[in-house]
């Protein structure tokens, strides 16, 4: 039997007069859109996607951008601890006349944001997805304005605390909506590079955090520290103004019905001038069936639903990415400035090696990029960087062995092998986390399984900067370089969970990768893997069956003359 020609995709459709037909050709109509648009993402070069796209890149510049605020202030609450009118309005004095902030309150205000942004880490797993992306960031950069004002105004430590705590909720909402975003407004071929953005927009908040920290350096009075916190308010205005005029995710529309608003958002988002044989239709098609593909795959959307079937196994991939972050070592490189001090470097000077190492955060990213565009997958740089930093840290844990009368020039060792260890691990793990956990997640529990894994990152940052003091303080452990065997031990670990459990997403759909975790293939085997996701049937589905029926609305509106 001969196979039956599909029609081009811009080829009018003649329906027959007959119902069942009318349903057929629809169906088929919708189908066809989709597998169109999917094999123009796989095509798609860097470059073409840049030309299509350079709104959605655009927009997902500015709402990662938000993310910066949350570097800006954890630079600058650790480096607070050392301003004397800081610690003089905050602190309490000694029996030597000086003043410091006591020790249970350097770790309470420390964790307070983490503990601020796990709460707004789980309320953004509700709210975004019932009111959208854009309102969510506008009424969090709201909040942030009120909130900046209980730093600047603060009489007391207990009210800096509130503030953290405060701040912290809208911050642990960035920190998930801005990849969600990038990873939805993109197509395939720029999903790394906007995703892996984010984490340059976190060096970016260090980097001017520790320049105004230098500057206020010469100043003794209370303006040393207020001053920095009243320019975080330089943040949310501007970006009120730019995410309102912010399209919203076509990908949210497309799972709310809102096809007609998704198509009007995906227009927004690519150049008017358009060189390519991209079709707004196809690709709202392609949404729709990736949608219910994940309707037929994953029943809910509740955070319930992440630990059921094959989300269980996506969710933890999800976490680990996360938490490997913390767990490769991360806590221990945040001490290169206190070995380069116990090498005689002044503090002063810290400082400025502590800049070149955030500088390096954004340095890193660049370079990750780079790596990207040489055609090197997610996978393989996460997998590649581990291994990197396991040795890194055993080295550190073996400059604990020189003696004592080269104690100086060990300690600069380790310093500066530290700094190459955070330009190693913003080139690999630190970046490239941000696009795995942006790609590995269902489009229906994306934000809900984000979520579950960065509040994994945040405990387990907690508990290893309550861990990382009392390793290097002489008055406790005492362990000093030796900390670099422990976390290389547990680096080593994190290898051999990611080279079994870790898939590779680099160029597949978002259809493709539900699809392949759906059929439960080997992590090892994902890259090779060939899947189509158009042989499964998704037309009993809700999303499938409402978006085929204004198809053939349209059509046969399309087939009715106009009366005069």
């Amino acid at each position: 039997m001969a196979e039956k020609e599909i029609q081009p995709a811009d080829a009018p459709l003649h329906f027959p007069a007959k119902d069942n037909l009318e349903h057929t050709n629809a169906m088929e109509k919708v189908i066809h859109n989709a597998k169109a648009a999917t094999d123009k993402e796989h095509k798609m070069t860097l470059w073409q996607g840049i030309k299509l796209y350079p709104k959605a890149v655009g927009w997902s510049v500015l709402i990662s951008t938000c993310i910066a605020m949350e570097g800006y202030d954890v630079c600058l609450l650790s480096n607070f601890y050392g301003f004397p009118e800081f610690k003089k309005k905050y602190g309490e004095q000694l029996p030597d006349g000086t003043y410091e902030i006591p020790a249970p309150w350097q770790a309470g205000l420390s964790n307070g944001a983490n503990v601020g942004e796990i709460i707004g880490l789980f309320i953004n797993g509700y709210v975004s997805e019932r009111f959208g992306y854009r309102y969510t960031v506008m009424t969090c950069l709201t909040l942030i304005i009120a909130f900046t004002a209980i730093f600047f105004t603060a009489k007391n430590v207990i009210e800096l605390q509130v503030a953290e705590i405060l701040c912290g909720i809208p911050w642990g909402v960035f920190q998930t909506l801005t990849i969600t975003y990038a990873s939805e407004v993109c197509p395939v071929a720029l999903r790394g590079y906007l995703t892996t953005y984010v984490n340059f927009c976190w060096g970016l908040g260090q980097v001017i955090g520790i320049g105004v920290i230098k500057s206020m350096l010469p100043r003794n009075d209370q303006w040393s520290y207020r001053i920095p916190y009243a320019l975080q308010w330089m943040w949310p205005v501007p970006l009120l103004v730019g995410i309102f005029l912010a399209p919203e995710s076509p990908w949210w529309l497309v799972r709310k019905g809102r096809t007609d608003d998704a198509k009007k958002s995906l227009l927004r988002l690519t150049s008017l001038n358009r060189e390519t044989d991209f079709d707004a239709d196809e690709t709202v098609a392609m949404m729709v069936h990736t949608t219910a593909l994940e309707e037929k795959i994953t029943k809910g959307a509740s955070y319930l639903d992440c630990f059921k079937g094959t989300d269980l196994r996506r969710t933890e991939i999800v976490c680990m990415c996360w938490a490997i972050q913390n767990l490769s070592g991360n806590a221990f490189s945040g001490y290169s400035s206190y070995f380069l001090q116990q090498a005689g470097l002044d503090p002063a000077t810290a400082y400025d090696f502590a800049l070149g190492q955030y500088g390096i955060n954004m340095g890193g990213v660049i370079g990750a990029w780079f790596l990207m565009s040489l055609g090197l997958g997610r996978r393989t740089l996460y997998l590649g960087g581990l291994c990197g930093l396991c040795a890194m840290l055993l080295i550190m844990g073996f400059l604990g062995l020189v003696p004592a009368a080269n104690k100086d020039k060990a300690a600069l060792a380790t310093g500066a092998i530290m700094i190459v260890w955070a330009m190693f691990y913003q080139l690999t793990v630190g970046t490239v986390c941000y696009s795995l956990v942006a790609e590995l997640s269902t489009r229906r529990l994306q934000i809900k399984t984000v979520v579950l894994g960065r509040n994994l990152y945040n405990v387990v940052g907690i508990i290893c900067s309550v861990l990382s003091p009392y390793m290097l303080n002489p008055g406790a452990w005492n362990w000093s370089n030796f900390t670099g065997f422990f976390w290389g031990g547990i680096c080593f670990l994190c290898i051999i969970y990611t080279y079994f459990r870790l898939p590779e997403p680099k160029g597949r759909s978002f259809a493709e990768l539900d699809l392949l975790f759906e059929r439960g293939v080997s992590a090892r085997k994902f890259a090779s893997t060939n899947v189509d996701v158009f042989e499964e049937q998704v037309e009993d589905t809700t999303t499938f069956h409402r978006y085929e029926e204004k198809v053939e609305t349209a059509h046969h509106q399309e087939e009715v003359p106009s009366k005069a």
